[in-house]
């Protein structure tokens, strides 16, 4: 009896041993990888800047406004760059729906970024934006 124990005993163990180690495996490959948030030369480095735009708005009212646009990596910096015609027609198609009223508050300005972030992620291949943010608002 107590070599059938001892049996037992070493196939619990190696049973319990694979599965510590397994289970170390799987977690340090698959773990909880979180994303840190970039530093301010990650930022610059991946981003680019969308010069004033003075445009109408539906209303007949105007706006001068300019942008950053950080993109996800220095190679979607460069597809930006390339693109930035399309980002700026983007832009001004996005804004010509507007009204004055669309900008009040922290809410109007959020929903504008995020609608250029997704219309301009979406011509893009070898990246996607990151974040919008305007760097400078004029309205008339």
């Amino acid at each position: 009896m107590s070599k059938l124990w001892k049996i037992m005993l070493i196939i619990l163990v190696s049973i319990t041993l694979i599965s510590v180690v397994a289970l170390v495996i799987v977690l340090k490959f698959t773990g909880n990888q979180e994303k840190k948030a970039p530093t301010a030369d990650e930022i610059v480095a991946s981003s680019v800047d969308v010069p004033e735009i003075t445009t109408n708005l539906a209303d007949g009212s105007f706006i001068k406004i300019s942008f950053k646009i950080q993109m996800d990596s220095e190679d979607g910096k460069a597809e930006a760059e390339k693109r930035d015609f399309q980002i700026k027609d983007i832009i001004i198609e996005q804004l010509s729906t507007m009204k004055p009223a669309d900008f009040n508050g922290e809410q109007g300005k959020t929903n504008l970024k995020n609608r250029l972030k997704e219309k301009i992620s979406q011509i893009m291949q070898d990246g996607k934006v990151e974040q919008v943010y305007i760097t400078s608002f004029i309205l008339q």
